[in-house]
C-alpha cells in the first residue's frame, strides 16, 4: 500500500508558526473571502487564509505580510470560505464504489472528511476485507477515517455471515493508523443485556481512547435504551422522530440525523433544534447510505446541509453540524472541521450559504475540485482475486428452489409478510391471506416472493418468504448480492423461473444487481469486488444503476429509491420483519418465525 502521507501537527508546527509570525512565506493564500467561522458562529467579511504544508497558519484581515513571490494566491473574490464538509457516519460500499472512486465522486461536492464503517465488506471478507478498505482509504487526497466494524454478524444466531468479527480483531485494528473508533454497535440487545463479546469490543475501543459508534434501532426509549447508553455507544443515527433526537442528546449521546438515498430522517428530527431550541452542538448531519446515482446527480454532504437549511435550520448551525460538531465528536477538533490555525486546510469557496454551490474545493492545501470537476488522482488499491470471487451458490438454481409449499389440502394460507415502508429503514410485519395453486403458496396483488440465497459457503441454501410494497407486476425478478448486512443474495420476484435466472446471472458475473422480465435481462450492475463494489468510475456505475432503477419502474415499482429498500430486507437488526439465511426474523423479539401461520 502507498499511503498518502500527511504531516501531523507536531511535524508542521515550526513552519506554521514561522508563517503566522511573518518570518516565512505561505505556500498558498486564499485572499478576500468571507470567513465562515463555525467556532463563533460568525460571518466575517474581507479575510484571508494562509496555508503552509497543507495546514492553516493564519486567518485574518490581511495575509500580505506572509505572502511571498512564490506563494500561490487564490482569489476568493468575496465568496464564502466554508470548512470542508464531514460525513460523520457512512458506508462507502453503499455507493457501490471503492474508496478511491467514492472519493472521486464526492470531492467536487465539498466532502473532505469521511468517517466510514466498512461492515459490509467485513461480513463478506472479514478482517482482511476491512484492512483493504482501510488501506485504500489512506491513499486518498482527502481524509477517510475508518471505524472498525463491530457486528459481523449483526445479530448472532439469526444470520450467518461470510466471516465474523471478534473482540481480538477489534483490539488489533485499534492499532492501525487510519482507525478512528468502533463502527455502529448494531447488536443493541446484546449491549443492553451485557453480552461479553459486545462489551469486550467496546472496552478495547475505549482503552484505545477512541469513539464507539451507536445504532439503536428501536422505538423503545425505556430501560433497554438506558441500558444501551450505559453500555458505551456515543452516538446514534437510527432516530426517525423528534423524540428520538431529544432522548439521545439528553442522555449524552450525539444525535446523528441522516439524509441518504432512501433515509429522510433530518426533517422529522431537526425540530428539536429549530422549534424546541436544544443546543445544536450535540447534533450531527450524516448520510449513512448513498448510492452512486445520488452522488453523481444530487450531491453528498452538500445535499444534506442544503436539506437541513430548507427544513428551517440556520445555515451556520447546519454547517456546524456538518463540520465542527463531527470533528469534536471524534476527538479531531484540533485537526479538521474549521478554518482556523493548525487545522488541515480543507476549504470550500461558495457564492451562497443557502443553495451552497460548491465552486472550489481545497483539501490539505491543494485545489482538488473546481466547478464540479475533480482535479486530483484518487489511487486504487490492488484488489486481489480473493476479493473478486465471492459468489458461491453450490448449484444452478431452478424454480423449485423458490417454491413455498402449502399445508396439505389448503386452498389458501395466512403468511407473515415483510411490508416495505417508503423512505424509511424499518419495515412492517404484516399478515396476508394468499392463494394456493397446485400445492404452492402464491403471491397476489402487491405481495410477491422474496428469497435469501446463501452465497458465501456454497451451501445451496435458499430461504423463501413474501414481501409487499414494491408494486411489481408481470413475470419479473430482481436479484442483488448487496443484502445488508450479511450480504447473501436477495431475490424478489413474481415468477420463480425469473428468480432463478436472476440469481444464476449474478453467480456468473461475480456479484451485483440484475433485473429480469419475461426471460430477458433488463439491467445489470456488475459489482465484482466482494459482490458489493465496482472500481469503475462513479458516472459509469451511476448510469448502470439508473438503468437498474428504470427497470424496476418498468416492472411496476414507483417507490423512491426502491433499490435501497431492496438491499435492506435482510438487515435483521432493524424492526419489524426481515429475512436471513436462517429464516424469517421478527426483529421486535429477535426471534425466527414461520413464513406461514399454522391453520386455526
Amino acid at each position: 500500500m502507498t499511503q498518502n502521507l500527511f504531516p501531523a501537527w507536531p511535524e508542521a508546527a515550526p513552519d506554521l508558526i514561522a508563517v503566522a509570525a511573518g518570518r516565512a512565506p505561505a505556500d498558498t493564500v486564499v485572499r478576500g473571502g468571507v470567513w465562515v467561522n463555525v467556532h463563533s458562529r460568525e460571518i466575517l467579511s474581507d479575510h484571508d487564509v494562509a496555508i503552509t504544508r497543507g495546514r492553516i497558519a493564519y486567518v485574518g484581515p490581511d495575509a500580505a505580510y506572509c505572502t511571498g513571490p512564490d506563494t500561490q494566491v487564490i482569489e476568493a473574490a468575496g465568496r464564502y470560505m466554508i470548512p470542508g464538509l464531514c460525513d460523520a457516519h457512512m458506508h462507502i460500499e453503499s455507493g457501490m464504489l471503492t474508496p478511491a472512486e467514492f472519493s472521486r465522486a464526492v470531492i467536487p461536492h465539498g466532502t473532505t472528511s469521511m468517517f466510514t464503517d466498512p461492515h459490509e465488506i467485513a461480513n463478506v471478507l472479514g478482517l482482511a476485507g476491512v484492512r483493504m478498505m482501510h488501506d485504500e482509504a489512506l491513499m486518498q487526497p482527502v481524509n477517510i477515517f475508518t471505524q472498525m466494524p463491530s457486528c459481523a454478524p449483526s445479530a448472532p444466531g439469526l444470520e450467518t455471515t461470510g466471516h465474523e468479527i471478534a473482540p481480538e480483531d477489534v483490539a488489533e485494528a485499534m492499532n492501525w493508523p487510519g482507525i478512528i473508533g468502533l463502527g455502529e454497535m448494531m447488536n443493541f440487545p446484546g449491549v443492553a443485556n451485557a453480552d461479553p463479546k459486545m462489551l469486550a469490543e467496546i472496552a478495547a475501543t475505549q482503552k484505545a481512547g477512541k469513539t464507539v459508534g451507536g445504532h439503536y434501532a428501536s422505538p423503545d426509549l425505556g430501560p433497554d435504551f438506558a441500558a444501551y447508553v450505559a453500555g458505551g455507544p456515543a452516538d446514534d443515527h437510527e432516530g426517525t422522530c423528534e423524540a428520538d433526537a431529544i432522548a439521545r442528546v439528553r442522555q449524552g449521546m450525539r444525535s446523528m440525523m441522516r439524509l441518504g438515498s432512501a433515509w429522510y430522517d433530518v426533517e422529522s428530527q431537526i425540530t428539536a433544534i429549530t422549534e424546541k431550541g436544544l443546543d445544536p452542538r450535540n447534533f450531527i448531519l450524516c448520510t449513512d447510505d448513498c448510492h452512486s446515482g445520488t452522488l453523481v446527480n444530487e450531491g453528498h454532504m452538500n445535499r444534506v446541509v442544503r436539506h437541513a437549511i430548507a427544513c428551517g435550520c440556520d445555515p451556520l448551525i447546519a454547517l456546524q453540524m456538518a463540520t465542527l460538531n463531527t470533528a469534536a465528536h471524534f476527538g479531531l477538533e484540533r485537526d479538521i472541521g474549521s478554518i482556523t490555525p493548525g487545522r488541515r486546510a480543507d476549504v470550500i469557496l461558495s457564492s451562497d450559504l443557502t443553495t451552497l454551490p460548491i465552486e472550489l474545493v481545497i483539501a490539505r492545501g491543494q485545489i482538488v475540485a473546481r466547478d464540479g470537476v475533480c482535479l486530483v488522482d484518487c489511487p486504487h488499491y490492488d484488489w486481489p482475486d480473493t476479493a473478486r470471487n465471492t459468489v458461491h451458490l453450490g448449484h444452478d438454481l431452478t424454480h423449485a428452489d423458490f417454491e413455498i409449499k402449502a399445508p396439505d389440502g389448503a386452498n389458501h394460507a395466512r403468511a407473515n409478510v415483510i411490508g416495505v415502508v417508503e423512505n424509511q429503514a424499518p419495515t412492517k410485519a404484516l399478515q396476508v391471506d394468499l392463494p394456493v395453486r397446485d400445492g404452492l403458496v402464491e403471491g397476489e396483488g402487491d405481495v410477491c416472493q422474496i428469497a435469501l440465497v446463501e452465497r458465501h459457503r456454497a451451501t445451496g441454501g435458499v430461504v423463501n418468504g413474501f414481501v409487499s410494497g414494491f408494486g411489481y407486476g408481470g413475470r419479473m425478478a430482481m436479484a442483488s448480492t448487496v443484502a445488508h448486512d450479511s450480504h447473501h443474495m436477495i431475490v424478489v420476484g413474481t415468477d420463480r423461473d425469473q428468480m432463478a435466472l436472476a440469481a444464476n446471472r449474478l453467480a456468473e458475473v461475480g456479484g451485483g444487481i440484475t433485473v429480469f422480465r419475461d426471460d430477458t435481462e433488463l439491467a445489470l450492475v456488475k459489482l465484482p469486488i466482494a459482490g458489493l463494489m465496482s472500481d469503475s468510475p462513479a458516472q459509469q456505475v451511476a448510469r448502470d444503476a439508473e438503468r437498474m432503477m428504470q427497470a424496476m419502474r418498468d416492472c411496476g415499482c414507483d417507490l423512491n429509491n426502491a433499490y435501497m429498500q431492496h438491499s435492506l430486507l435482510a438487515l435483521v437488526v432493524i424492526p419489524e420483519l426481515r429475512i436471513s439465511d436462517l429464516g424469517l426474523v421478527d426483529v421486535r423479539k429477535f426471534e425466527k418465525i414461520d413464513v406461514l401461520e399454522a391453520p386455526a
